[in-house]
């Protein structure tokens, strides 16, 4: 069959179920304004790039891009099928405008959207930090910014969102077009593994009998715990003299904002906690491979987030029967149960986590069930083979009508 996955940066969450269609022998195109990696056996098809917001803080800035984006992906969704006929189906990312226009190409070809992330004023990340008060114009522009993904979610034939908790933030009218199926862990790559090494940029060597604890983001800011980390971390460090710090992830600023100074969050909070340089080593952002190296040195994961999008990070930890800390925000308490598959803490409250944490390394016996209870659930709810199945399954399902 004939599929076209769209996504305004491919290949993002598609990447898995893409390439398992193409071995399969799908015809799989990808539509996008920018593809980072080449997927063997998948065309790229690039449509024009949206111009840059011309003021982020007027709310009818968000859907004049999310329009921009919608026009650009139709018209070089009409140019393909002008050419090569309709495709059986298209899978695409309904966040950023992609699939506004789609129905108006294909009256009658099947349209499956990935949900993922609906906003809201209250209740889930905007607002989460009790210092923030969120304005009349802030409430405006969520407002606009979800619009693209109303007019989209009317059309679709149906939409998957990963977790329950992010299916739950969409509105109950359109709700129950949209079912839940994660995109997958590979857990022939992440399981444990007794003889790994992780190298240092300096040289050093790190196993497992290193008292190692690990935090991994995209970039290190707010939105993802890295100052409650920092200052947990140097609590720790206090009462451990062995214990380590590994960190990855970059400078920049994914979600949140930047700090108040222009610095990366990374030195802001260095300077703050006067932590010791050879105790905590920053890797930067690091290679998939090493990644998966880093959670099976690690004694102790720690995964702080706001309550929003679930990290693929914290289930590749607990695949690799990583004890992993958390934080007590919706979506992780969609995956871990206190106690039982891993520990949560309170997101706003360092020395929680600094006592949690010391815990882990005094007893690690003691949190041997629960990583293994962990590594369990992953394998049950997220495993890769058996979401690409499923996933298989729905398409297929759409396309026969």
């Amino acid at each position: 069959m004939k599929i076209v996955f769209v996504h305004r940066r491919g290949p993002g969450q598609f990447v898995h179920l893409a390439c398992h269609l193409a071995n399969a022998g799908w015809q799989v195109s990808f539509l996008c304004e920018g593809m980072n990696v080449k997927l063997p056996g998948i065309r790229v098809l690039r449509h024009r790039s949206a111009n840059a917001l011309p003021d982020h803080t007027k709310p009818a800035s968000h859907i004049d891009l999310h329009s921009q984006i919608g026009h650009h992906a139709a018209d070089t969704l009409a140019t393909l099928v002008a050419q090569e006929g309709k495709p059986d189906i298209v899978f695409g990312h309904i966040g950023w405008g992609s699939m506004m226009f789609a129905r108006d190409v294909l009256p009658d070809t099947p349209l499956l959207g990935y949900c993922e992330h609906f906003y809201h004023a209250k209740g889930r990340d905007v607002g989460f930090d009790p210092r923030e008060q969120v304005s009349l114009n802030q409430r405006k522009q969520l407002r606009l910014r979800n619009s693209s993904q109303l007019v989209t979610l009317e059309q679709i034939d149906a939409g998957i969102s990963p977790t329950q908790w992010q299916r739950a933030a969409y509105p109950r009218l359109l709700r129950s077009k949209i079912g839940v199926c994660h995109d997958g862990i590979n857990m022939q790559r992440c399981k444990p593994d007794a003889s790994v090494k992780f190298t240092l940029p300096d040289g050093r060597v790190i196993d497992r009998n290193t008292p190692v604890i690990t935090y991994v983001s995209r970039d290190l800011e707010p939105y993802r715990g890295f100052p409650q980390f920092m200052r947990a971390a140097a609590k720790v460090a206090q009462t451990h003299p062995d214990a380590m710090f590994l960190v990855a992830g970059g400078d920049g600023v994914s979600y949140g904002v930047p700090a108040p100074d222009g610095r990366p969050w990374r030195e802001v909070m260095m300077d703050e906690t006067g932590m010791d340089p050879v105790r905590i080593v920053f890797l930067g952002q690091i290679p998939h491979e090493q990644l998966i190296a880093l959670f099976q040195v690690s004694r102790a994961h720690v995964y702080l987030t706001f309550p929003f999008v679930l990290s693929w990070s914290v289930l590749e930890a607990m695949g690799c029967a990583t004890l992993v800390i958390g934080s007590n925000t919706g979506p992780v308490e969609e995956v871990i149960q206190h106690g039982k598959n891993g520990l949560l803490t309170d997101f706003w409250d360092p020395d929680l986590l600094a006592s949690q944490i010391g815990d882990v390394l005094d007893h690690p016996a003691r949190y041997e069930p629960l990583r293994q209870l962990g590594r369990q659930l992953v394998h049950q709810k997220y495993d890769l083979d058996h979401c690409l199945a499923r996933q298989t399954g729905a398409l297929e399902r759409l396309a026969a009508g």
